[in-house]
């Protein structure tokens, strides 16, 4: 089945991390018959090292920069005739820049997932630097909402099924 958006096709993922944007994007790629992109792989693909790697030598307004770049390059994938699916880092819509960018060059889609499910998900990964300090991690979940709620669509994450977010965003009045 391969849909058509009412505009640019390209689906945005945004959403605090763990909040499944990968896993869900992946589905939703494949069912729409879309190339799927993860921003992070692809810039640990890029850059050679793991993100968090980036965060400790050259710090996080480096790794926003490059963030930036990796998105805009994404985009013009889009704008160029491919449809796609893009899960996007948990900060890169918190930046205003990038949330205009996502909102100007298709549909943002917000996984709004609950701190306890984020949180449980996250403890599990070793690899994410704003989560080792446990109380900056729930403030920083918090602070970001406000930002998250200015995507186009909010998806609530009531499981780990996949399946439902996937359902949830195809019945959306985008197509």
């Amino acid at each position: 089945m391969i849909l058509k958006l009412k505009r640019t096709p390209g689906i945005y993922l945004v959403g605090f991390m763990g909040s499944g944007k990968s896993t869900v994007g992946r589905l939703l790629a494949d069912r729409l018959g879309w190339n799927f992109i993860d921003v992070d792989e692809q810039i640990e693909a890029e850059q050679g090292v793991p993100i968090f790697e980036i965060f400790e030598k050259s710090g996080e307004q480096e790794f926003r920069r490059i963030e930036r770049e990796a998105i805009k390059r994404r985009i013009s994938m889009v704008e160029a005739g491919h449809p796609m699916v893009l899960a996007l880092g948990g900060g890169a819509f918190v930046e205003p820049r990038n949330r205009d960018l996502l909102k100007e060059n298709g549909i943002t889609i917000w996984l709004d997932c609950p701190f306890a499910t984020v949180k449980a998900r996250v403890a599990r990964a070793a690899h994410r630097p704003l989560a080792r300090d446990p109380k900056r991690f729930e403030d920083l979940y918090h602070s970001r909402r406000a930002a998250y709620e200015q995507a186009d669509y909010r998806i609530e994450i009531g499981s780990d099924d996949p399946e439902q977010p996937v359902r949830s965003i195809l019945a959306l009045p985008i197509f």
